[in-house]
């Protein structure tokens, strides 16, 4: 009986809950489904897309019994793109799935206490449509016409986009008139058949603070023919573009930047500001996606900290320097670490900026720095971490475990990690609370801010 599901087979399902990635699960013959487009409680009849040995995934054919927070998805596309996997669901219904996400990966890892912690109610965003302050689009020829978009799942199928549901309207005209000047010119765009052509992708970041707009130019060769033209068409018809950069990034890769950027024309960055600050953001540096929820977090995540007058902060994994800078006033120094050269250059100047002087960054990772600063005698009392989607490494938790400071945030963009990562850390301390954050509303990606207490 088992061989009679392949690709195709459709059977009704009663959808149980929700997957860290959004997807409905259910049980068929015993074998778990994972649905896309099902939501908790709905029976739907799924159609298999993927047959594995212990499991089954599946898409959404119909739906039989709706649930009652399933919502007509917002954005045209939905269905055919990644990043909008919970536009089907209503908004209040997202928030109380973020906080689940936490609960399922706690009960994965099973830290010590996990059952007793205290998980507070997602914080929402104001506006959970439009947000997104960067596009990242890959660019092809399809039909005659130079397009960007995003992939669809699963596949290099480019699908053409000109407004989305979750980027700011600009970064999405930008995008759409760059495209059509690089049309107008001919310039040469990547085809990955036949790995010729010039340009691969484009980044287009927008402040939220001032309008200014930051243009990349991700090239498969450091020619770029047309440049000069190029830079004026933009100059005259898009006035809110201040800084243009071209990064180089030659060949079969699935890394979307290179090693290499260099300025084109105007200024090498863009300012935003966030909780009083002003910041330069150069075109590598990592900056969160959602400006007004950012200032959510980063003032959930100094609530958490809790930071003594004149406690020596380290701000591991600092990105542009937003956290510590912004904590610098109450501190006694502050230390941070961050492995792009570039963002480390910004974090150092966006200290002087905003008269800050107590506050240095060096270049390096977490994991080899912060040891070495405990070598040199360097006592942290706070420590507030902001890691990459794939956590903490073990040797910075070694260090942390044995420093021990006495204020310890960890600020996590990804639960399931973050969990792997509290069965060592509850050792030394104990959570206070995770407080969840949308920052990505109509995905299904999470961000939390962990309160720890030392024991």
């Amino acid at each position: 009986m088992e061989n009679t599901v392949q690709v195709g087979t459709r059977f009704p399902l009663t959808i149980k809950r929700l997957d860290i990635n959004g997807r409905g699960i259910g049980y068929y013959k015993c074998k778990i489904t994972f649905v896309e487009g099902a939501l908790p409680g709905e029976v739907v009849v799924a159609q298999v897309s993927a047959v594995h040995d212990r499991y089954l995934e599946a898409v959404t054919h119909r739906v039989k019994k709706a649930s009652p927070d399933r919502v007509k998805p917002e954005e045209p596309l939905y269905g055919q793109i990644g990043g909008i996997e919970l536009n089907h669901l209503a908004y209040p219904a997202q928030l109380q799935f973020k906080r689940d996400v936490v609960a399922q990966s706690l009960a994965k890892f099973k830290p010590a206490g996990w059952q007793h912690y205290d998980l507070r109610p997602t914080i929402g965003a104001a506006n959970p449509t439009h947000y997104r302050n960067k596009a990242q689009f890959p660019v092809r020829v399809i039909d005659g016409h130079v397009r960007a978009g995003l992939y669809a799942p699963h596949s290099h199928h480019l699908v053409p986009l000109t407004t989305f549901l979750t980027q700011r309207p600009k970064t999405m005209q930008v995008v759409t008139a760059l495209c059509q000047l690089l049309e107008d010119l001919a310039v040469p765009i990547y085809d990955e058949q036949k790995r010729a052509g010039i340009i691969k992708t484009l980044v287009v970041r927008e402040s939220a603070a001032t309008g200014e707009v930051q243009v990349t130019f991700v090239t498969n060769s450091p020619k770029l023919p047309h440049k000069a033209q190029l830079l004026a068409d933009i100059s005259a018809q898009l006035p809110d573009v201040v800084s243009v950069s071209q990064n180089i990034n030659p060949g079969e890769t699935s890394l979307i930047w290179g090693p290499e950027t260099q300025l084109l024309a105007g200024q090498p960055y863009i300012t935003e500001q966030l909780l009083g600050h002003n910041f330069e953001v150069s075109p590598q540096a990592f900056l969160q996606l959602n400006p007004a929820q950012t200032e959510v977090l980063y003032t959930e995540a100094l609530k958490a900290l809790d930071l003594r007058p004149g406690a020596n902060l380290v701000d591991a994994y600092a990105g542009i320097g937003t956290i510590g800078i912004s904590l610098a006033h109450a501190a006694g120094e502050v230390r941070g670490m961050e492995i792009i050269p570039a963002a480390v250059d910004d974090a150092n100047r966006n200290a002087k900026l905003n008269g800050v002087t107590n506050a240095h960054y060096e270049l390096g990772t977490a994991e080899d720095l912060f040891p070495q600063w405990l070598a040199q005698g360097f006592k942290p009392d706070a420590v507030i971490v902001d890691p990459p989607r794939s956590g903490l490494e073990r040797p910075f938790i070694d260090a942390l475990l044995q420093a021990r400071p006495q204020q310890f945030v960890y600020i996590s963009c990804n639960p399931s990690t973050l969990a792997r990562d509290l069965v060592p850390l509850t050792r030394a301390y104990q959570v206070d609370y995770i407080q969840s954050v949308d920052m990505f509303p109509q995905t299904a990606r999470c961000e939390a801010v962990v309160k720890f207490t030392r024991k």
